[in-house]
Parts: C-alpha cells; structure tokens; sequence
C-alpha cells in the first residue's frame, strides 16, 4: 500500500486511525461514569462516544489530510518544476551536478557503487540550425534529442541540459556498458528528423568511466576533454576514456584528480 505524503491512500488510513483514537478517547472519558448510570444510559452514552467522533472527527481528519496532500503535491510539483530545464524536460544544470555530486559522496562513504561513467553529449552544428532554420526549429531539435538521450540510458541513470546545446548523462555503476550507451545516444540522433530541420540531426559524445573515488569537478573536466576529441575527430562520433585514480598518499595530500589516458575514438 502506497502510504506516501502524496496518496490518498494515507489520506484514508489517517482518517481511520485518527477517529478510531477518538472513539477510544471518548469511551474512555465516559467509562469513568458508568458505575452511576443504567444499563440503557451506558448504551447511549457508548453510541453517542461512536457515532459523534464518526461524524465530527472523521470529516475533521479527512479534511485535514486531504489539504495536506494536497500540499504535498504543490510542494512535489515545485520541486520538479526547480529541477527541471522548460524546454527539454530533462533536469537543469544545477539539479544534475546536485545528483551527480550526492552520488559520488554516497560511493566515498562506501554506501554506493565507486563505478560509473559521465558522458558529455554536444548538438553538431546547432549555430547552423538556429542560423539556418530559426530559433523555434533549434528548440525542438533540442528537444527531439533530449527525447532520444532518456530513450538509451536506463530509468536510474541521469539525464540533464548541462549547456545552452550540450547534455550531461551520468551511467550509474556502469562504467562497461559507456561505450554502448554513447553510440546508442549517437545512432538515436542520427534517426530522427525533426520536420522544421530537414537535415539529419548529429551529435558529438565524450565521456570518462571511473572505478573509484572522484570529485565531480574532475570527471566533468576529463569528459569534455574527450568531447573535444569527438568534435576534432570530425563530429558525429564518440571517444570515450577511463579515469584513473591517483595513489591514496598523493590523493590524500592533494585532493582526488583524473588523469585522462590516450583517447580511443569510434
């Protein structure tokens, strides 16, 4: 049973609880002056302790639930609406790093997998498009692209707009699996068609795979290394590298950095 701040399945067990408490209280209450009365006088006393505390409490409990339910939607909708880039419907910059980073904290206090990989997925040519076709044709290029993005990576893998054309994807615990992702991303690109651009859409991917402890900082600055390999190899390709880990006593004395090695292009 769905018990969250946002069903209305708490709404009604709530209301449950809270008149049947008041029921107890009241028959409580009244059982203190029961030795004096009638046995038809305890009859009424007990149906008058159920029936006012079913009318009164349980509108007044539902009442109230119901508005904090409510509130918690509004709440919910504006956590996502914060959260969210308008255009594309993938998270905001601020929101993907805010993930991203509490994952990575929660991998360094050994509570999540240290293995994952950050891809760095850049618009070819989307100057052109805006030149070219309009403003109105970009945006939804941006968003037919953001649309194939979710459509490769899993339902736990992160999706955000990290640029003004440039989308962030973050591949949790699976660092093998990097590759594939970001030629899929690629070949989901290149099959769409949006009718207000008439060219084939494009894409330029880098991305690092890690197995280890590192800053966030430092994973974005060697995947957009890569993707500047991806651009310089021609666009429309993916390069993606492995971040290694600096030994404890020199990560200790200066912090966790990545040392990008040769980049390998597809």
């Amino acid at each position: 049973m769905d018990l969250s701040p946002i069903s209305k399945a708490r709404v009604n067990v709530g209301t449950a609880i809270g008149t049947s408490i008041c029921i107890v209280v009241a028959i409580a209450v009244d059982s203190l002056s029961f030795s004096g009365m009638s046995p038809d006088q305890i009859r009424t006393s007990l149906r008058n302790d159920i029936l006012i505390p079913l009318l009164l409490g349980g509108f007044f409990f539902h009442l109230l639930l119901s508005k904090m339910r409510a509130l918690a939607i509004a709440q919910q909708e504006l956590q996502r609406i914060a959260s969210t880039d308008s255009l594309t419907s993938v998270l905001n910059r601020g929101a993907f790093t805010m993930l991203v980073e509490a994952y990575l904290d929660e991998a360094r206090r050994g509570r999540a997998s240290p293995e994952g990989a950050l891809l760095l997925v850049d618009v070819d040519h989307f100057k052109t498009i805006n030149d070219t076709f309009g403003h109105p044709a970009g945006d939804e290029a941006l968003r037919r692209i953001a649309t194939s993005i979710r459509d490769a990576v899993g339902q736990t893998d992160l999706v955000g707009r990290v640029g003004g054309e440039e989308f962030g994807v973050f591949l949790l615990g699976a660092a093998q699996q990097a590759r594939a992702t970001a030629e899929k991303i690629r070949l989901g690109v290149n099959g769409r068609h949006p009718g207000a651009v008439p060219e084939q859409l494009s894409v330029s991917v880098g991305g690092v795979t890690f197995n280890g402890l590192f800053a966030f900082g430092n994973l974005l600055a060697a995947a957009d290394r890569y993707l500047y390999d991806a651009k310089a190899a021609g666009r429309n390709c993916v390069v993606v590298g492995s971040a290694t880990p600096l030994p404890a006593d020199r990560r200790a004395a200066t912090g966790q950095s990545v040392h990008p090695p040769a980049s390998q292009s597809r």
